[in-house]
C-alpha cells in the first residue's frame, strides 16, 4: 500500500480486503478538486464550483437498496416495499467482489463522523473510487480536526465503487447496481451507482435504526433552527413545502437543513453541510444557497449555458434532481456547534394542493403522531408527466425510504417526547388556498411566514380557535398580519359545497393510506384519524 496525507498510523486498509493500492488520505477540497480535473472526471464553473456527471444514475435507487437480514436485523426491520433483504453470503460475496475490484487503484479515503452532539458521534470512514466522492464526504459529514484524524477509529465503514458491478443471477440482487447495510459488520457497500446521495442516505439509514434502537433518540429527516433566546424549531416538510425557505429565517440561526437528532437534552444536525436540489435556483428565491455554490461547493449533473461556465439551473436535460453539496460554512448564519435545547416549536409542512388543509393548525399529540406517520403533500399538475390533477402524497414520518424500523416506532417515540417537553405541533399548509389548484391560489409567503413568526413568538397561545369537521383540526380564528377569513380554508372557497366534497375526498385519501399502519398503531393514534361527513 502507498499512503499519501493525514492518517492514523495505524490505519491497515488491507484488513478490509484491500491490496496494492494508492491511498489518498483526507486530501482537502482543493487536492481534491484538483485531482477531479487532472483525471477529467469534472469542470469548474463560472463560481468555482467543481461540477461532475454521476452517470446512469442521477438520484437514488430505492428498489436496489438492501438490509442483510441476519439475527440483529431478522425482527426489528420492517421488511417489506421499503425495506428490502438479502442474505449474509450474498453480502459476504458482493463484499469480496468490491473489494477484488477496488484493490490496485487510486483510492481516496475520507474519516468523518455524524451526529454534531458529542455525546452521540458515530465516527466513520469512506473508501471511495473518485476523489469527488470525497469531496462529497467531506462537505456532508463533519469533519474532524488534525488531532482526531491522528486517532481516527471508525466505528461504520462505506465502500463506493461506481465501477463494481453485481450479477443479479448470483448476487441476490434485482439490477447490477446496489447500496447494502449490513448492521453486523457496520458496514455499507455500494456498487454500480455513482450517485453521491447514496453515501448520505446510507448513514442516515444507520442512524435511523441505531439512534431509536440503541439510544431513545428520536431520528428525524428534518431542518431546523434556533432563536435568539435560545428557543429551536423544527421543520418537516416534503419537496416542493418550502423547507428549506422556512427554515432560512434571517432572525434565526440555521442548525441544519435534513436530518437531526432529537435526544435527552439537545437537538443536533447528523450532518456538517447542505445537500440541495439546484432546479431553477435563483439569487431571488433561495440566496443562502446561490451564494454557497463556490470554491469548494460541487454540482451533480447541471447543464451549462452554451459556451460558459455558468450554469442553466432551468436545464433538466440531464435529470430534474440536479443538486449541490457545500458545507455547511459556506452558509453566513449558522448555528455554533451545529446544536439547539429541546424544540419549543414543530411544524409539518403540506402543500395542499386540494385547498381543503387550514394555513395554519395546532396539533394535539395523537394527531401530531397521526399527520406524522402520514406525512402528506400533493403533487399539482405539470410537475411529472402523467399528473394533470392534484395527487395526494404520503410518505411516513416524511423520510419513508430512510426507515430500517416500522413508522408506528417513530411516531410513538415522537408522541413520548412531545408529552414530555410540552412540545408544540402546528401543520403548516402551504399549497392552496380558496380552491383546488387551478381554481384557487397558492398560499402568500408572506402570509405562511406570519404564522410561523406567530407562533414561535407565543402569540398564538391566547387567541380562540374553532375546529373543522373533517381532520379535526384547531384552527386559530386570528393571527396577527394576517386577514382572518384565510385562517378557516371553507371560508375561502365561493361554493361551500364543493368545499367539503373535495375535504371528504382528501379525508379518504388519508384513511386509504393509513389503513397500512393501522395494525401497529396504538388507539391515540387512530383517534386523530379524520372523519369522512356525511352530508344530510
Amino acid at each position: 500500500m502507498e499512503n499519501f496525507g493525514a492518517k492514523n498510523e495505524s490505519a491497515d486498509l488491507s484488513k478490509l480486503g484491500l491490496e496494492n493500492c494508492r491511498l489518498h488520505w483526507n486530501q482537502s477540497p482543493a487536492e481534491l478538486v484538483e485531482k477531479t480535473l487532472e483525471l477529467g472526471e469534472g469542470i469548474l464553473n463560472d463560481t468555482g464550483a467543481l461540477v461532475i456527471k454521476t452517470g446512469k444514475f442521477t438520484g437514488r435507487s430505492p428498489k436496489d437498496r438492501y438490509i442483510v437480514k441476519d439475527d440483529i436485523t431478522a425482527e426489528t426491520v420492517d421488511w417489506g416495499k421499503i425495506n428490502f433483504a438479502i442474505s449474509p453470503e450474498n453480502f459476504d460475496n458482493l463484499y469480496n467482489k468490491v473489494t477484488k475490484y477496488l484493490s490496485g487503484k487510486d483510492l481516496y479515503v475520507r474519516d468523518a463522523y455524524a451526529c454534531a452532539d458529542p455525546k452521540h458521534r458515530l465516527n466513520l470512514r469512506l473508501v471511495a473510487e473518485h476523489p469527488w466522492q470525497s469531496l462529497f464526504a467531506h462537505n456532508m459529514f463533519l469533519r474532524p480536526t488534525d488531532e482526531e484524524i491522528a486517532a481516527a477509529d471508525p466505528e461504520w465503514v462505506i465502500l463506493a465503487a461506481p465501477g463494481c458491478l453485481a450479477n443479479p443471477d448470483t448476487d441476490g440482487t434485482v439490477a447490477d447496481n446496489f447500496a447494502i447495510i449490513n448492521f453486523t459488520k457496520k458496514t455499507i457497500i455500494i456498487g454500480g451507482t455513482a450517485y453521491t446521495g447514496e453515501i448520505k442516505k446510507g448513514i442516515f439509514s444507520v442512524l435511523n435504526y441505531t439512534l431509536p434502537t440503541n439510544k431513545a433518540i428520536l431520528s428525524m429527516h428534518c431542518s431546523s433552527n434556533i432563536g435568539k433566546d435560545g428557543d429551536t424549531a423544527v421543520f418537516f416538510g416534503l419537496s416542493g413545502t418550502g423547507k428549506t425557505t422556512l427554515s432560512a429565517d434571517p432572525a434565526r440561526k440555521l442548525i441544519g437543513d435534513d436530518e437531526h437528532g432529537w435526544s435527552a437534552d439537545s437537538v443536533f444536525n447528523f450532518e456538517g453541510g447542505c445537500y440541495a436540489k439546484t432546479i431553477d435556483l435563483s439569487a431571488e428565491k433561495e440566496p443562502d444557497i446561490y451564494a454557497a455554490v463556490k470554491f469548494g461547493a460541487m454540482l451533480e449533473n447541471v447543464v451549462m449555458h452554451e459556451g460558459t461556465r455558468s450554469v442553466d439551473y432551468s436545464d433538466t436535460t440531464i435529470t430534474q434532481n440536479t443538486r449541490v453539496s457545500y458545507p455547511i460554512y459556506h452558509i453566513d448564519n449558522i448555528a455554533d456547534g451545529s446544536m439547539g435545547s429541546i424544540p419549543k416549536n414543530i411544524f409539518f409542512l403540506t402543500a395542499d394542493a386540494f385547498g381543503v388543509l387550514p394555513p395554519i393548525s395546532r396539533l394535539d399529540v395523537g394527531k401530531a403522531m397521526y399527520h406524522f406517520i402520514s406525512g402528506y403533500t400533493a403533487k399539482v399538475a405539470g410537475t411529472e408527466a402523467g399528473v394533470t390533477e392534484p395527487q395526494a402524497t404520503f410518505s411516513a414520518c416524511f423520510g419513508a425510504p430512510f426507515l430500517p424500523l416500522h413508522p408506528t416506532k417513530y411516531a410513538e417515540m415522537l408522541g413520548v417526547k412531545l408529552k414530555e417537553n410540552q412540545t408544540k405541533v402546528w401543520l403548516i399548509n402551504t399549497g392552496w388556498s380558496g380552491g383546488p389548484y387551478g381554481i384557487g391560489s397558492r398560499m402568500s409567503l408572506k402570509y405562511t411566514r406570519a404564522m410561523i413568526s406567530a407562533a414561535l413568538e407565543g402569540k398564538l397561545d391566547t387567541v380562540s380557535y374553532q375546529t373543522d369537521s373533517v381532520f379535526g383540526l384547531s384552527m386559530p380564528t386570528s393571527c396577527e398580519n394576517v386577514p382572518d377569513e384565510l385562517l378557516n380554508p371553507r371560508n375561502t372557497w365561493a361554493d361551500k359545497n364543493a368545499y367539503d366534497a373535495k375535504a371528504n375526498e382528501l379525508a379518504k385519501k388519508f384513511i386509504a393510506n393509513f389503513a397500512q399502519f393501522e395494525a401497529a398503531a396504538n388507539e391515540e393514534i387512530m383517534a386523530a384519524a379524520p372523519r369522512v361527513v356525511v352530508s344530510s
